[in-house]
């Protein structure tokens, strides 16, 4: 597999896994905290030795992903229409982000200081969740295009369930900026389409 593809596939199954990990959020009060880890842990690994590095340096961490984006991007008539919308959001925000140098180095600089708060709380800690929620209504949700989020209204009122769902939105733009560092963009999902299914069948089949 060529490596600029295996690195979109690796992004893409990551944003499916974020856009996923946030419709959970929104519906369930259900622990996710294995996934969490890993998602919201690609956000603040900022010197990450390979892509795959940023989700744990395992292709299995993404492999609720890979199956994900197979579904999404494959024949079969089953699609997730909510699910499509969350990503088609995400790509739309990121590309708004690409062309906004302020944001992007407001971003990168915010991320930096979260950095020393991680000596002492762990990823998922609800005080890094609310500081990456921050960074993302600053930083991204400011330039508009905001996502509207589907699940128990219950739940979203409750401001731990918000803050996650806006660290877990940062971290599908983080998924899409890599998508887009590795060639990706909205003409892929026309002209190869069968490539990228093709390549994330692949991978799922080597874990």
């Amino acid at each position: 597999m060529e490596t600029s593809l295996q690195t979109q596939i690796i992004a893409l199954a990551a944003m499916c896994q974020a856009a996923k990990l946030v419709q959970s959020v929104a519906r369930s009060s259900e622990s996710q905290q294995a996934q969490l880890e890993i998602i919201l842990g690609s956000v603040v690994n900022l010197t990450p030795a390979t892509p795959l590095d940023i989700y744990g340096g395992e292709l299995s961490n993404l492999r609720q992903g890979l199956e994900l984006l197979i579904e999404q991007l494959g024949d079969k008539p089953k699609k997730d229409v909510e699910l499509t919308r969350y990503l088609v959001g995400v790509l739309g925000l990121e590309r708004r982000l690409n062309k906004n140098k302020n944001n992007m180095n407001e971003l990168g600089q915010q991320l930096s200081q979260l950095e020393r708060q991680l000596q002492h709380f762990s990823v998922t800690d609800e005080t890094i969740v609310g500081k990456l929620a921050d960074i993302y209504s600053e930083c991204i949700s400011s330039l508009g295009a905001r996502i509207q989020i589907y699940g128990q209204p219950e739940l979203l009122s409750q401001s731990s369930v918000q803050h996650k769902v806006r660290a877990l939105l940062l971290a599908a733009v983080r998924a899409a900026v890599l998508w887009r560092q590795a060639g990706g963009s909205r003409l892929n999902f026309i002209f190869k389409r069968r490539k990228l299914v093709a390549a994330a069948e692949a991978a799922l089949a080597s874990l």
